[in-house]
């Protein structure tokens, strides 16, 4: 929690003036008891009546100062806790982007949405109290103890009594509560978990009529953390009933001490009143301290949460490869020898004879091996792969065969465990990341758009792209038709995730906004799935028509999609299982002979290779 607090350097006078504007005030407030025993002992003792106008106008001048620097202590202290929730969010948000996808998906979608909400709003309202009221709730609770002493010293040894075991109860309440929270926080992690998993997944859940289940595991879940909060809750409500039981036992203890006093003339009436308003104030503040120790117990709680993403580091470091090494006449074998890391893989002294030949090639892989975290095996072995510029490559096999984490190496989303890729002859791994995916369009099997017009979800892929450069990439993925329909045409809303369009629209748009950045490397990762065969076959036409057409990498589970390709990948379990034209294959790749003749009966499969 306290490495957080960096970010309310920005907001250094703030965090100085609100709490002491509060100390300010509850300086005025420590007075009040003693003008109330001055208009007892003094004004009404005498009959005075101007002397009480007097001390009442004294009160009201203290309540008006008070109020005053209570309003503007809660101002600076709103203004830098909110400050530093927004300022905390944005630097959170950029960490989790710089993650990788190792990274995201170990620590899990819902987990971080819950760190950048609920818990950033639990360490805002912790620094809202604290600086309100961190320091005035002591400043109270021991200048009322200073204050009674200045009235009478054995009445006063009271405060000394109780004020420790008030501690003890507020402490000791506040160490058993704060590793419940942190139990409390992971199972609101869990709920919301379950909640976008059925709200995502929704209309599977109804195709397989499995409402009921599903509803059965949230109520399990949900009611294991209401009981945890209830716990948790009961522990924390021991507070106010404990230190109320204290302060009022105390109370019984200083009357009848004080009504001793008085009769042995010690003390007055007033300042006997003004021992119980001190010990009332007592009471007050550390009821209110009690409050603030339960909030902050929370936001430590969340900030430690929120700290642990920050000390998750991505796995994959950017490239050292600069503008001028692309350029470098040199001889690039030798730039070969140095990985991101600075030392030569052994891969590289076996990367297919003379390194200086892969510049020759768009892509290449060479002897890639890769598995996720956690994952146990590889999910793919020994792919070996080189493509020329200009070539399209089809990618196909069953599901879970690996075919999107092969594509996912090129752009680097994740990092090989063995071998390397390359992109124009480097390993992606020497690459900034920026630079090689502006070298990439990559369209993901889930259709994505966002809330906004056509023209600004186009502009994704090329920030300065002219309504020419649109309209010719809408051309290419055959989605210029439907635009041109749309009232508005390129200004026409889509609704956030593309809701009010249809599923083979959404794809072309998708399809749409990767050329737009004109890509050295293009990406169809499964992503006309939802198109007819007929758009389909003209989609993959105008690709291929296009000026210095991209060399294309398809992955489709549809054998007509990639029947043209230059190549064709044939995948099972993540091992390679054939490599090769369509004939080639149809010939002697068992696999692929199944996947085709799926689709096509024998007829129509010897029509079509003819």
């Amino acid at each position: 929690m306290r490495k957080l607090l960096i970010y309310l350097k920005d907001y250094k006078k703030e965090s100085i003036l609100g709490p002491l504007f509060k100390l300010l005030e509850a300086s005025f407030e420590l007075f009040v008891p003693l003008v109330m025993a001055a208009i007892i002992d003094v004004g009404i003792a005498n009959g005075d009546k101007n002397y009480i106008l007097k001390m009442c106008g004294v009160l009201i001048l203290l309540a008006v100062i008070g109020l005053v620097c209570s309003i503007t202590a809660q101002f600076f202290a709103a203004k830098a806790a909110v400050g530093f929730a927004a300022k905390l969010r944005h630097v959170l948000f950029a960490h989790i982007q710089s993650l990788s996808y190792t990274e995201m998906d170990a620590i899990g979608t819902s987990t971080m949405i819950t760190r950048m909400t609920s818990d950033i709003n639990q360490v805002q309202s912790g620094v809202n109290m604290v600086l309100r009221l961190f320091l005035r709730s002591p400043f109270i609770v021991f200048g009322a103890m200073v204050m009674a002493f200045t009235i009478d010293v054995k009445a006063a040894l009271i405060f000394v009594v109780i004020i420790p075991l008030l501690a003890i109860v507020v402490f000791g309440i506040m160490l058993i509560t704060i590793p419940l929270f942190k139990k409390v926080q992971s199972g609101l992690d869990e709920v919301l978990g379950i909640t976008r998993e059925n709200l995502t997944g929704s209309r599977v859940i109804r195709a397989f009529h499995k409402e009921k289940e599903e509803i059965e595991t949230f109520h399990e879940k949900n009611q294991l953390l209401t009981n945890l909060q209830l716990y948790v809750g009961k522990i924390s409500a021991l507070m106010n009933p404990l230190t109320y039981i204290l302060i009022n036992a105390a109370l019984l203890v200083l009357i009848w001490v004080g009504a001793i006093r008085v009769d042995n003339g010690a003390i007055l009436q007033g300042e006997v009143v003004a021992l119980v308003n001190y010990m009332s104030q007592i009471l007050i503040e550390l009821v209110k301290l009690a409050n603030l120790i339960i909030t902050v117990t929370k936001a430590v709680a969340c900030g430690n949460r929120i700290e642990s993403v920050f000390e998750i580091h991505s796995s994959m470091s950017d490239g050292h490869r600069t503008k001028s090494d692309a350029h470098a006449g040199g001889n690039p074998a030798k730039r070969q020898d140095l990985r991101s890391d600075g030392h030569r893989t052994k891969s590289d002294a076996h990367a297919g004879g003379n390194p200086a030949k892969r510049q020759d090639y768009a892509v290449c892989f060479d002897n890639v091996s890769m598995g996720y975290q956690g994952g146990g095996e590889y999910a793919v072995s020994n792919i070996n792969l080189k493509v020329k510029r200009g070539e399209t490559v089809g990618v196909i096999g069953g599901t879970g065969s690996g075919k999107s984490t092969v594509i996912n190496l090129i752009p680097r989303f994740y990092d090989v465990s063995e071998g390397a890729v390359y992109v124009s002859g480097e390993d992606v791994r020497d690459y900034k990341l920026s630079e090689l995916r502006d070298k990439i369009g990559i369209v993901p099997q889930k259709a994505v758009l966002f809330a906004g017009t056509i023209r600004e979800n186009m502009k994704w892929g090329k920030a300065d792209a002219t309504d020419e450069e649109i309209n010719e990439a809408l051309d290419i993925a055959q989605a210029r038709e439907f635009v041109e329909q749309k009232e508005g045409k390129l200004d026409a809303e889509i609704e956030q995730g593309g809701r009010n369009l249809s599923g083979g629209q959404k794809q072309r748009l998708t399809i749409a906004r990767a050329l737009v950045k004109k890509p050295e490397i293009l990406i169809l990762d499964d992503s006309a799935s939802a198109l007819d065969y007929a758009t389909d076959a003209a989609l993959r036409h105008s690709i291929r028509e296009m000026k210095n057409a991209p060399t294309v990498f398809i992955v489709s589970q549809r054998a007509a999609s990639i029947l043209h390709a230059d190549q064709i990948l044939v995948l099972d379990d993540g091992d390679v299982a054939g490599l090769g034209t369509h004939a080639e294959l149809l010939e002697n790749c068992e696999v692929y002979q199944e996947i085709y003749y799926s689709q096509f009966s024998k007829e129509e499969g010897e029509e079509v290779h003819s």
